[in-house]
């Protein structure tokens, strides 16, 4: 119990004085924008510890659920450019998510389970069975926000290695498009320019699709078996 008090102490110390020193006024667009230039300019005099910096930035940033995603990772690809602004900002998101998912189930999952476990039982049980189906599709749908997705999973019993693969790969897409935004973030005005609704379109049905294949598959195996 100390544990888990001292924990949730330290988390909520780091959210509350991010938003007491008003540091978000350092992951807008526009201060982006204006600090390009030196940034780049401190990449390339000292590109190893600035990269370092940058991947422990995310990390926290994804772990704390602190709303500066989206800037950070055009910032990613303002600064790198896109493949190793793409190599970053994937391995940092997806671990940052894991810490999420694994803060969230120390804190909760025992007491939400003794709960609420007959409840629990039957999505449990489909979590296990088709868990990675599950990740990977709400990482690809953008309507859900992802601080959610790592809170609600981290309250069944899926695996945390299953939860970090295919959350990586799920969101592989997205971190592609904001990087490569950030590669010409001259041009963006605004961050809703960047996901236009027949990309979110897009990314919905490729959410979608492999739930859908799966189901399939198992309707085809079931038949198969039933005929012979």
């Amino acid at each position: 119990m100390k544990a888990k008090i001292a924990l949730a102490a330290v988390i909520i110390a780091l959210i509350a004085a991010f938003f007491l020193f008003d540091l978000q006024q350092y992951f807008s667009l526009e201060y982006l924008k204006s600090q390009k230039d030196a940034l780049n300019a401190l990449y390339n005099d000292k590109p190893w510890l600035v990269a370092g910096l940058f991947f422990l930035l995310y990390v926290a940033f994804a772990a704390l659920a602190l709303p500066a995603a989206t800037i950070l990772t055009l910032a990613g690809g303002a600064i790198f450019g896109f493949w190793a602004g793409v190599l970053l900002v994937s391995f940092a998101s997806s671990i940052g998510a894991t810490l999420a998912f694994i803060f969230t189930r120390f804190l909760f999952h025992d007491s939400i389970q003794s709960k609420f476990g007959d409840r629990l039982e039957a999505v449990n049980k489909g979590i296990e069975k088709e868990g990675a189906f599950y990740v990977f599709g709400l990482r690809l749908v953008p309507l859900f926000p992802f601080f959610v997705i790592n809170s609600l999973l981290a309250l069944t019993k899926l695996k945390v290695w299953t939860f970090y693969w295919a959350s990586q790969i799920g969101m592989l897409a997205a971190t592609a498009v904001y990087v490569n935004a950030g590669t010409q973030i001259a041009q963006i005005d605004s961050l809703s320019g960047i996901a236009s609704p027949k990309l979110i379109l897009s990314f919905v049905l490729l959410g979608v699709f492999p739930l859908i294949a799966k189901k399939a598959l198992d309707f085809l195996k079931t038949r198969n078996a039933t005929s012979a």
